[in-house]
């Protein structure tokens, strides 16, 4: 075991991080500094403060992050209407390079030899910590006490909790039924009885939305302002990137939006059941689509949609600092120059339905040559007969051969 002097721990101040912040003590014999970030997860992150300074801890971070986390990770993906495997927004994964950086840099700013994490050996967390770390520090040691002690199971952690007096805040043998993950962007549910994938959630899981038959029967309407692909005012106010997140949540919170039940392929090869709660993301996926049907020239729109699974892809995988999503996203933010204007969206029990779009600078919606009344020869009919016939080219070769 290497000699380890430092370690920045991502501290949540639970039980889990607790226990790993007085293994990393007792384990490697390091002073641990204590990093914790508040990314809209909806929770005090201070009492976290209170925590690390009980068990001795000198230098804590505790950092509110929610604008630099709207701004900086989930605006950029939501140009590219990421969505992995057809249905999962990616809201564990966009929170993962953020925190990866803070960790890096704070390793930087303190002189630390080590970064330490709290996700375990079997989930995806490890993978997107630890390629961020390495993409932004290469010869960063990083610790994983989930892959190195033998504290595996709930009763073997409140057995070292209470061997070395380390507070918990629920009494012992409680046991939660789901692992959760919130940020701004969404709230995950695995584990209890979402292990088996026949078993329908139950109601009193979720957390940040009304059940669809329980929304209000009059629909919300939400007028959407865009510039360069990103939300700017709502309703006419302008609004921050985090302001976004917060208000489009309760909004669609309110009308029952962003429910989703997944099974989903894991990057470490198995499959995994969750079910996540996006209010805003599902909003600004709708909507920015919306947006872009109305701006973007035709092939770069389906250029965009060949691209995209890959780019999800990479975030779902931890490649967030890669240089081919980087590049990728110098191609998205440029097709993004004309997105432009507004959107009108419907949020009824369940639904987002897009009711306007409007563009005053950017708009390539023609009326004259879209309209089914007289185009006043904006549109000549007859251009189509040899468009058809030399398209048709090839299929009529193909067809004479096999006949």
């Amino acid at each position: 075991m290497s000699k380890v002097n430092k370690v920045v721990l991502a501290y949540s101040g639970g039980l889990d991080t607790s226990i790993i912040l007085k293994w990393l003590e007792e384990t490697y014999g390091c002073e641990v500094v204590t990093f914790t970030a508040d990314i809209g997860q909806g929770e005090e992150v201070e009492p976290a403060r209170a925590k690390a300074e009980a068990m001795g801890v000198k230098e804590i971070y505790i950092e509110d992050l929610r604008e630099d986390f709207a701004r900086d990770y989930v605006f950029p993906m939501f140009r590219a209407n990421a969505i992995y495997e057809g249905e999962y927004l990616l809201g564990t994964s966009i929170a993962r390079p953020l925190i990866a950086k803070r960790l890096v840099e704070i390793a930087n700013e303190t002189g630390a030899d080590a970064i330490s994490h709290g996700a375990t050996g079997k989930g995806n967390d490890q993978v997107r910590f630890e390629l961020g770390a390495y993409a932004l520090k290469p010869d960063v040691k990083i610790i994983a006490p989930w892959r190195e002690w033998n504290l595996g199971s709930r009763e073997t952690l409140m057995a070292y909790a209470e061997e070395h007096d380390i507070p918990v805040d629920f009494k012992k043998g409680k046991k939660s039924p789901y692992s959760m993950d919130a940020n701004s962007l969404h709230i995950s549910y695995e584990g209890g009885i979402l292990e088996d994938p026949w078993a329908e959630p139950e109601e009193d899981m979720w957390r940040w939305t009304v059940a669809p038959e329980k929304a209000p029967d009059e629909p919300t309407y939400v007028e959407l302002s865009y510039e360069k692909g990103d939300i700017v005012a709502i309703d006419g106010e302008a609004v921050t990137p985090g302001q976004v997140m917060e208000r489009l949540n309760r909004l669609g919170g309110e009308n029952g939006i962003g429910r989703d039940d997944i099974v989903e392929n894991r990057y470490v090869g198995m499959k995994s059941r969750g079910c996540y709660e996006t209010p805003a993301g599902t909003i600004m996926l709708k909507a920015h689509r919306a947006m872009e049907s109305l701006t973007l020239d035709r092939e770069v729109a389906h250029l965009k949609d060949e691209l995209m699974p890959r780019y999800a892809q990479l975030i779902y995988n931890g490649y967030w600092w890669s240089p081919e999503r980087e590049m990728l996203q110098e191609m998205i933010d440029a097709s993004q120059e004309h997105v432009n204007g507004k959107v009108r969206v419907k949020l009824y029990k369940g639904n987002v339905v897009v009711v306007g779009r409007m563009s005053e600078t950017d708009s390539l919606f023609d009326e004259r040559i879209a309209t089914f009344e007289d185009d006043a020869g904006a549109y000549d009919q007859k251009d189509a007969e040899g468009f058809i016939k030399l398209n048709a080219l090839r299929l009529r070769i193909a067809a004479r051969r096999k006949s």
